[in-house]
């Protein structure tokens, strides 16, 4: 099994040590260095690119993104690791990027590690969903776009242009305007979160619908919704009399 090299930056010795000993007792294959400022990370990374990456995202007078804004080519996963910041959560999430919250779970960190092992191996670069990451992050409002992890890597698409989610399993398939459909690799609950504030409703457990891009409503038992793209997809009982609030039926 090949060794990995991993950088856990964090300005707290107890964060370091907990993050160092759940990768040891879990993934053997992997070699680690601790830094406790940007400074001291930056050294590290400028003298051997390493393959993973834990950042803390608020440190003692310093972020991670002051990291990422000293590095020209981030050519490792990351894995950011938070305390707080309910705005930094929601980024990460539109941009698709994996965190951890503290005090770290440890099958999230499992899951969160075989992830990454898995983009390592496939050789995916995270540069665009860094760089939309830090668009998000300066506008400091609400994304117009979300980022999409595929079996062949990211997209980047407009959300006005989805016009619905269907759950397949633990995947997602996206429907949108003009283009084929995208599966995704997360599923239907965690793009519902994400995309409720933007006209999203969910009309089926395994639905999530557009508002904007509704054609027509069928009456029926719970009844039916015509997409603009003439697909139907039928809203469950449970889900009726509030979706038909939403229009004031």
């Amino acid at each position: 099994m090949p060794q990995i090299t991993t950088l856990i930056v964090d300005d707290e010795l107890q964060s370091r040590s907990l993050i160092k000993k759940l990768l040891l007792d879990n993934f053997p294959q992997f070699i680690v260095e601790e830094a406790e400022s940007v400074n001291s990370a930056k050294e590290k990374i400028d003298q051997g690119q390493p393959d993973l990456v834990f950042l803390d995202v608020q440190m003692r007078g310093e972020t991670g993104f002051d990291l990422l804004d000293q590095i020209d080519k981030v050519n490792f996963r990351i894995i950011f690791t938070t305390a707080h910041s309910e705005f930094a959560l929601k980024a990460f999430r539109y941009s698709a990027l994996d965190y951890l919250m503290k005090p770290i779970d440890t099958e999230e960190f499992k899951s969160a590690v075989s992830k990454a092992l898995v983009q390592i191996r496939n050789q995916q670069s995270p540069k665009e969903q860094i760089q939309f990451l830090k668009e998000v992050r300066s506008n400091q409002k609400t994304p117009d776009r979300i980022t999409i992890p595929t079996a062949e890597g990211f997209l980047l698409v407009a959300i006005k242009d989805i016009l619905y989610c269907h759950a397949v399993g633990n995947y997602t398939e996206f429907h949108l305007l003009n283009r084929p459909k995208i599966v995704s690799s997360y599923t239907l609950g965690y793009y519902d979160e994400i995309l409720s504030g933007h006209q999203f409703f969910r009309v089926h457990r395994s639905y999530l619908v557009n508002l904007l891009h509704i054609k027509m409503y069928k009456r029926g038992d719970g009844g039916t919704i015509v997409m603009n793209d003439g697909g139907e997809i039928e809203i469950s009982r449970n889900h009726k009399e509030a979706f038909l609030k939403l229009f004031k039926i």
